[in-house]
């Protein structure tokens, strides 16, 4: 089948009124936190993990997708009004958002978010499509060796990619891999770090360790945080753009797209170095450069395309090799392993279905959320009126009563208090969160093609280097601590050399 068939299956299975209903519930959640400082998607996704559990995976993992892109739609809007980014992604957007707000420009600034948000998001889901098999048909002739080079790059990518430091990613990473150690060894059928306790021979919960650390370590880290209230900025005249606007925006919208792409698809990638790229880049290239740092709109056009094309970007290692490069893609990681399904080229092979149907549903939630997003403005500014204790009441409440729902057992709402407490330690002292799961869930997987590797050769470590995928998959995972590193500075310092020029 061509790539164009398959994408017209997985619009029959997309378009199905439950799945329908599935996307919709998706992108409007996936908005309204994305509005909701420090609630991101991930968060989200995680609360609804245990929620999920019976229901279809194909509705549920839509849905989840759905939160992705509506989450960095969300992020925005608090950027541009509030000057405080709902999502790390979105903190470029703020620097010219919320100055073309504060000059009675906030409509427009909103407006091209959105469409560059749609823009991108549409271009991006179709490249996913058309690169999605290529990547299979190379990950298809993978033997044990090469899964474990590739879960060493799982392993490489989330330490450098998370967090501002590469000590600290390995650090929550080995915590990760240290919980999965626990429960019975398969092939021994010895117990592991059990300390006689009978709920743990089966290992830790994934989803209990998933709502733990977003939720409940979130939750209390916020109450124990003090900080003052923002100012809402109003919008102010027309929301919609002015042809000016749209002739300044079309450029920065497709150069958007073309950077954040491929940096969400690389293994080492992630949105928040594509947004920061994208506005260097657009500095650079304006026809008006003394505009920026006062409220140009190329600065909120461009960044907010990498960002959205960048949510696409990540879901083609997610499906075709089951590497998760941001928070939320970890948790979906979990998702996929809740339903006994595991994210990568066989997937494609043994549920094109599911895989299509989630895919095709991207295009779907994509002009969702163009049509949620411009009318309903008002209705989102109004959720950040919500008192922040009630809202993160409401989030202890929800994921304590879903992780009863889900494991009704005194012993894993116990694993959840722990685990929270330790989500709190985590971000009390700058430690990423999102390693942490992913060291949970690929931990075992990279034991065990190891252990099968090892076995073949009859002991030989040289057969990890037998093949060239092999050695390029170990390359790539040198240069998915380093590049990151790089990108991120050279990005950074640009913007913030920029920012002080600005302030002089």
């Amino acid at each position: 089948m061509t790539t164009f068939e398959l994408l017209a299956h997985g619009l029959v299975v997309a378009l199905q009124p439950m799945n329908l209903l599935y996307a919709l519930i998706g992108v409007t959640l996936g908005t309204a936190v994305g509005v909701l400082p420090g609630i991101g998607p991930a968060l989200t996704v995680a609360l609804l993990l245990p929620v999920t559990y019976k229901l279809d995976p194909a509705g549920s993992l839509i849905m989840f997708a759905g939160i992705y892109y509506g989450g960095m739609y969300g992020g925005s809007t608090t950027s541009i009004l509030l000057n405080t980014p709902g999502e790390s992604s979105s903190i470029v957007t703020a620097l010219e958002g919320n100055k073309m707000a504060r000059a009675g420009r906030g409509g427009p600034a909103l407006a091209t978010a959105a469409i560059g948000s749609f823009v991108a998001g549409l271009i991006a889901t179709i490249g996913l499509a058309f690169i999605a098999p290529a990547v299979v048909k190379l990950a298809l002739s993978f033997g044990p060796a090469e899964y474990f080079g590739l879960m060493v790059l799982a392993f490489m990518t989330v330490s450098a990619a998370f967090g501002e430091s590469t000590l600290r990613g390995l650090t929550s990473l080995f915590i990760g891999l240290l919980l999965g150690l626990v429960g019975i060894d398969l092939q021994t059928g010895q117990a592991r770090l059990a300390f006689g306790i009978p709920d743990l021979l089966d290992g830790v919960e994934v989803t209990t360790l998933a709502v733990a650390l977003f939720a409940i370590g979130e939750a209390l880290s916020v109450a124990a945080a003090r900080g003052g209230d923002s100012t809402i900025q109003a919008i102010k005249g027309s929301v919609w753009m002015t042809r000016e606007d749209w002739r300044r925006s079309w450029k920065p919208w497709l150069r958007g797209t073309a950077i954040g792409f491929p940096i969400g698809a690389m293994p080492a990638g992630g949105a928040e170095i594509g947004t920061f790229l994208s506005y260097s880049v657009e500095k650079q290239l304006a026809e008006k450069p003394e505009e920026f740092g006062k409220g140009a709109i190329e600065g909120v056009a461009g960044p907010e395309a990498a960002n959205n094309a960048s949510a696409a970007g990540t879901l083609v290692p997610l499906l075709t090799l089951g590497l998760p490069t941001t928070a939320t893609a970890a948790i979906m990681l979990a998702g996929f392993q809740q339903f006994g399904l595991q994210p990568g080229p066989l997937l494609f092979v043994s549920n094109p279905q599911l895989v299509w149907g989630l895919i095709a549903s991207l295009l779907v939630a994509n002009l969702m959320l163009l049509v949620l997003n411009l009318p309903l403005i008002g209705l989102w500014v109004k959720l950040l009126t919500i008192p922040t204790p009630w809202l993160y009441a409401g989030i202890l409440m929800f994921a304590t009563l879903g992780t009863i729902g889900a494991n009704p057992s005194t012993f894993e709402l116990g694993m959840l208090l722990a685990f929270g407490l330790l989500g709190y330690g985590l971000r009390r002292f700058h430690y990423p969160i999102a390693p942490v799961v992913v060291g949970l869930i690929l931990g075992p997987l990279a034991e065990q093609q190891l252990r099968r590797a090892v076995a073949i050769s009859q002991g030989d470590p040289s057969v990890l280097f037998h093949s060239w995928i092999a050695i390029g998959l170990w390359v790539l995972a040198i240069a998915a601590v380093v590049i990151p590193l790089y990108l991120r500075w050279r990005g950074k310092d640009q913007v913030l050399s920029q920012l002080g020029g600005d302030s002089d």
